[in-house]
């Protein structure tokens, strides 16, 4: 679900109306709005075929959009070549030219600008202390490690100081040390530069961690945009919440009362008033780490007795599968802390009371399909 095109700014640094992308039958991208402050950090993200991968094509002029418009500062950008808009661009593959050496790769937008040499010169070597690799401005890309050769990637876009940034997946070929190094010398250097960027990615945790705000896409439409918080905490569909995180999926019914649904035998209170008919089809959904196990039976209700059925060790906390008395066919994840476990000793096969504060728990209309 998109927001509502009212919401827009029409001050926004870059602005995505209406766009849609079609390749034969197949609909990538389908009716997409979008704007974004002058420097902010966005992350498009959701799973292979989404259509994020396409929206950056778009925005680069690397794939011309069936419709819609696409303006930058204010400039309709829409049908220009590649070549004529304000942006530098970084790929997964780095696609670095193996027969340059690292400053000539770093200077060859330049000198397509037929730029001073001595202006180039200066610039590469601005570029090669702002990614921190002074010094190899003489080696070849096949000498440097996977996570230098992106950090060139990098410095290359920049060297014509774009006003846009765009970042296709470009840390999903590195190992995982040097991805979490990388991601955070990212957003420190687009912080420092002040530099609207648009990031495409897959990885959950890189989104949540870089992004000002991200978009959220599935099957070429936003499900939903905003900041890491509020995606995380307030997932608008059942989708962004299964993709955004980990979440428990219980079927349940609308309860009574509009603050209440049922999960087979057990009644849950909810902070937030449902506009679903008593009885009617609905998901109740609860992160891992928002199940507290060991709670007072009478302390703040939803409360319910459960089995651990297993109990993993995943180094600062364990994950249990919970079954819950009363819902003998749904299985419930909870997350709980080292100590937590040591101090309640806690073991597989134990009985153990849960409660879902209510004020954690969202609603969503039907049976979702996910678990």
């Amino acid at each position: 679900m998109q927001e509502s095109p009212n919401k827009y700014d029409p001050h926004a640094f870059l602005r995505l109306i209406d766009l849609t992308k079609t390749f034969g039958e197949l609909v990538a991208v389908n009716n997409v709005s979008l704007d974004i402050a002058e420097g902010e950090f966005i992350c498009l993200l959701g799973p292979s075929g989404c259509g994020k991968t396409t929206i950056l094509r778009m925005i680069a002029g690397l794939e011309q959009q069936n419709a819609g418009q696409i303006f930058q500062a204010g400039k309709d950008i829409s049908r220009l070549p590649p070549r004529d808009r304000d942006f530098g661009i970084v790929f997964q593959s780095y696609a670095l030219f193996p027969n340059l050496t690292v400053a000539q790769n770093i200077a060859y937008g330049l000198e397509n600008r037929r730029e001073p040499k001595k202006a180039i010169a200066e610039r590469v070597a601005e570029l090669l202390e702002l990614i921190g690799l002074p010094t190899v401005g003489k080696k070849y890309p096949s000498q440097l490690s996977g996570g230098q050769q992106q950090r060139i990637a990098l410095a290359r876009a920049l060297a014509t100081s774009p006003s846009l940034l765009l970042l296709d997946e470009p840390l999903s070929a590195l190992d995982a040390r040097v991805r979490v190094s990388l991601r955070i010398e990212i957003k420190h250097l687009q912080r420092r530069l002040g530099l609207t960027t648009v990031f495409v990615t897959h990885d959950q945790e890189e989104a949540l961690v870089m992004a000002d705000r991200i978009v959220v896409m599935s099957h070429g439409v936003i499900e939903q945009a905003g900041r890491p918080q509020e995606i995380y905490r307030t997932p608008a569909t059942p989708f962004v919440a299964d993709f955004v995180g980990v979440m428990n999926f219980l079927p349940a019914k609308a309860g009574t009362a509009s603050h209440q649904v049922q999960c087979g035998s057990i009644v849950f209170e909810t902070a937030e008033v449902h506009p679903f008919s008593p009885g009617e089809a609905v998901t109740l959904a609860v992160r891992p780490e928002d199940v507290r196990v060991g709670v007072a039976a009478n302390q703040n209700g939803n409360t319910a007795q459960a089995q651990i059925d297993e109990a993993e060790f995943l180094g600062s906390f364990y994950r249990l599968t919970l079954s819950l008395e009363g819902m003998e066919e749904a299985r419930l994840v909870a997350e709980v802390s080292n100590n937590r476990m040591r101090d309640l000793n806690l073991n597989a096969g134990d009985k153990v009371p849960v409660q879902l504060p209510a004020a954690l728990l969202r609603i969503y209309p039907g049976k979702t399909g996910y678990k």
